[in-house]
C-alpha cells in the first residue's frame, strides 16, 4: 500500500453532472483498497457531507473545507496518516476550483453527455491552466446504458485535445439509491454494473498516477489565492 500522500481534486463547471458521486466513488474504492482517505467538502450545498451524515462507516472521513483552508486541512490529515485525500469542489468552476488543482496531483472532470455541459469545455480548459496546468483526467458520467451518446461525448472531449477516460459511469440507479443511505454504488450493489465501473475507474486512475509519478510529494508548491 502507497505511504505517499495523493491528492485528486473533482471540478466541474455544470452542476449535476454527477461531481459528488465520482469523488466518494474513488473515495470509497480507495478505502476498499487499503488506503487512509479523507474527503474535502468544498460545495456549500455540502452533498458529501450530508451523505457522510447517513453513513456507519468511519471511512473515508468527509469535512466540510473552505478553500481558504485547504493547506491546513491537508496538512492536518497527512499528520493523522491520511494518504488519499478527494476534493469535491463547487460548480461554476471558480477560484475554489482554482485552488484545489493547483494543491492536487490529480483533476478529474466528470462530464455529462449532454451539450450543456460539454458546451463548457472551453472554460474548463482555461481554469486548468489557472491551475498550473495540472494533470487532468475528463470522465463521461451519467452516459444512457442504451445507445453511444456516451462513445460520442468521449470523442468529442478527446477532439478539443482533453485525455479522456476509457471508462464510463453509466447512469444506472445503484449510484442513486446507494446514496440515499450513505453508501456509494460498489457498497450497495457490490455485484453490480456501477460498482464495477466504479472499480474499473479507481484502477485505471491508480495507473495513471503511477505512470505519471504523481504524489503530493512531488507536486508543485501551492499558489497564493489571486
Amino acid at each position: 500500500m502507497s505511504t505517499e500522500l495523493q491528492i485528486i481534486a473533482i471540478v466541474a463547471e455544470k452542476g449535476g453532472v454527477g461531481k459528488t458521486t465520482l469523488a466518494l466513488t474513488l473515495a470509497v474504492a480507495a478505502v476498499h483498497a487499503g488506503r487512509k482517505v479523507a474527503v474535502f467538502d468544498l460545495d456549500p450545498q455540502a452533498t458529501a457531507a450530508q451523505w457522510t451524515d447517513r453513513r456507519d462507516h468511519e471511512f473515508p472521513w468527509v469535512v466540510a473545507t473552505p478553500a481558504t483552508r485547504l493547506d491546513a486541512a491537508i496538512a492536518n490529515a497527512k499528520g493523522q496518516g491520511v494518504d488519499f485525500i478527494v476534493i469535491d469542489t463547487p460548480p461554476h468552476a471558480g477560484t475554489d476550483a482554482v485552488e484545489a488543482a493547483r494543491r492536487s496531483d490529480l483533476v478529474l472532470v466528470p462530464v455529462e453527455p449532454h451539450l450543456y455541459t460539454l458546451e463548457t469545455l472551453p472554460k474548463l480548459g482555461n481554469l486548468l491552466s489557472l491551475a498550473g496546468d495540472t494533470p487532468a483526467l475528463f470522465v463521461v458520467c451519467k452516459a444512457a446504458v442504451q445507445g453511444k451518446e456516451g462513445q460520442d461525448a468521449a470523442a468529442y472531449v478527446r477532439e478539443q485535445g482533453f485525455e479522456v477516460s476509457p471508462v464510463t459511469l453509466h447512469l444506472r440507479a445503484a449510484h442513486r439509491h446507494a446514496g440515499n443511505v450513505g453508501l456509494t454504488a460498489q457498497e450497495y450493489e457490490p455485484t453490480g454494473k456501477a460498482a464495477d465501473e466504479s472499480l474499473q475507474l479507481y484502477t485505471y486512475t491508480m495507473q495513471l498516477l503511477t505512470k505519471r509519478g504523481c504524489s503530493h510529494a512531488q507536486a508543485k508548491p501551492a499558489y497564493a489565492r489571486a
